[in-house]
């Protein structure tokens, strides 16, 4: 107990001692150990994070993007500098292994550096002569305050790089609500921040229950919402900031399935599968749960990935050698085990049991070995709902028709993947799969930032999606400026100006 930290959000540049009498205990995954309190903020403590990114608004807003990429600049450096830290804190506290850690962090750094591409993408438009004489210019100007609100899967990803460099780059304050799971890895990014120089009150961070949360969504200073979690939870964020006027991006929920021709290679196909289903436990909102196999090759597809799953090295999160970490917590894991019987329940064929994986020297730990479910049909909820766990469901088909067709009927789109040689069938699945980011041979189609992650249906509510020149229209506001000088004949006759909009 004595190694048990105690959480502080992070209010205005320092962290603060809460006052709330309500702690939450966050594990270590690898070993089952509590390893930090953390706090559920007061809602005064909600509304003090508010007003100091309110306070800070007008002075950060009126920094030139060119010296407030400066700061950017150098939290890229500090996030290199402290990649090995940052890396082990991931693992630490979500239990990815370390490769997939380290990932989470890189994937901070890509969003850092494509925000201080912000000179260039904030530029915005002009025509002269719209009308005689007439100057019309738009520029994009920051919108205010924003909140955050962050699942507990990518703790360094998603906080620091999805939502705050773009965020802040556009000259907007933010507050941020960590996931109670996994705190650590955003609070020290935040230190980080203040090392490179960002002034008090841009960033803050709160860690709450649903309850003190509910005031982001409502309070009258805040002006955008960016969300990352469930759909049950992103349809009721979205439904009740939009009523108040706010901007929202709800990234939800996900059941992306993967289509596999009679002509795709199974080594590497299979390869492709195993990185795509149990990298980072399959806790990640495009993993890749369900493989829907044309007839002819679906055993030997099975047999091949049951292979290279047995093959994977279950272990501690933060030995290097390991493959597939531990699930997030007690809570979770056991959720996931349900599945897995409700699977088997529902008639599915279990080739593959992950149920009760012991990791020598780490028996309190949260570990599931990959499992494999066969035969899983559409009438199974196992193949439809999402488990978000090492669990792979395969489902066959006959042609390529039916298995696009099963694919567009999932509520979920997310991403969706085909492995083919077929050229024509690959740009027909390209042109007709519901999915938002399409992968071709490609297990985890996640676009780099430089374009937006594209959720659709019931994956996404909103209008501009997070990253890419989506990310910075959504934390931008345009103004458009018309322009008219008198020349000397007009300030001295008595002609009136007949812009009225029209050409």
């Amino acid at each position: 107990m004595a190694d048990v930290k105690v959480l502080k959000p992070f209010i205005g540049g320092s962290f603060v001692d809460s006052k709330t009498g309500k702690f939450s205990d966050a594990y270590d995954p690898s070993t089952g150990a509590v390893i930090a309190k953390v706090p559920c903020c007061t809602a005064d403590e909600v509304k003090q994070a508010i007003a100091a990114a309110k306070k800070a608004f007008p002075e950060w807003s009126a920094t030139p993007v060119l010296k407030r990429v400066q700061i950017l600049y150098k939290l890229r450096d500090l996030l290199i500098e402290h990649m090995d830290e940052l890396t082990h804190l991931v693992a630490l506290e979500n239990g990815k292994a370390w490769d997939e850690a380290q990932g989470d962090v890189l994937k901070a750094k890509e969003g850092t550096e494509q925000a201080i591409a912000a000179p260039s993408l904030l530029m915005g438009e002009s025509l002269m002569d719209a009308a005689v004489g007439y100057d019309s210019v738009l520029y994009r100007e920051p919108i205010g305050v924003c909140a955050g609100i962050i699942p507990f899967n990518f703790p360094a990803m998603i906080p620091m790089g999805w939502m705050t460099p773009i965020c802040i780059a556009c000259g907007n304050t933010i507050v941020l609500k960590a996931a109670t799971f996994t705190p650590q890895s955003a609070l020290r990014i935040a230190e980080l921040y203040k090392e490179a120089g960002l002034p008090d009150g841009v960033i803050n961070i709160i860690t709450c229950s649903r309850n003190e949360a509910e005031i982001l969504l409502t309070h009258k200073d805040v002006k955008a919402i960016t969300f990352v979690g469930s759909t049950s939870v992103g349809k009721h964020i979205y439904t009740t900031a939009a009523a108040t006027g706010k901007r929202v991006q709800a990234l939800c929920e996900a059941k992306n399935h993967a289509l596999v021709l009679n002509d795709a290679p199974i080594k590497r196909t299979a390869a492709g599968i195993i990185n795509a289903s149990y990298g980072c436990a399959g806790e990640r909102c495009m993993a890749l749960p369900v493989v829907v196999a044309q007839e002819g090759i679906a055993d030997k597809l099975v047999q091949a990935i049951k292979e290279l799953a047995e093959k994977l090295k279950v272990g501690c999160a933060y030995d290097k050698s390991s493959k597939l970490g531990p699930v997030v917590n007690a809570p979770h894991k056991e959720s996931i085990v349900q599945w897995i019987e409700k699977g088997i329940a529902e008639g599915a064929k279990l080739v593959l049991d992950g149920r009760n994986y012991v990791v020598p020297g780490f028996e309190k730990g949260f570990y599931l070995g990959p499992t494999i479910l066969d035969y899983v049909t559409e009438e199974m909820t196992v193949g439809t709902q999402e488990i978000f766990g090492p669990v792979l469901c395969i489902k066959r088909v006959k042609t390529f028709e039916e298995g696009l067709a099963l694919m567009n009927r999932n509520p979920f789109a997310n991403g969706s993947v085909i492995y083919t040689q077929n050229g024509y069938y690959a740009r027909e699945f390209a042109r007709h799969t519901d999915g938002g980011m399409v992968g071709i041979n490609v297990g985890i189609p996640v676009p780099v930032g430089m374009f937006p992650f594209s959720g659709h249906k019931e994956s996404f509510f909103g209008d501009l999606h997070t990253l890419g020149k989506d990310g910075y229209r959504f934390f931008t506001e345009t103004k458009v400026v018309t322009t008219h000088w008198f020349d000397e004949h007009e300030i001295h006759s008595d002609a009136v100006s007949t812009w009225d909009g029209t050409i």
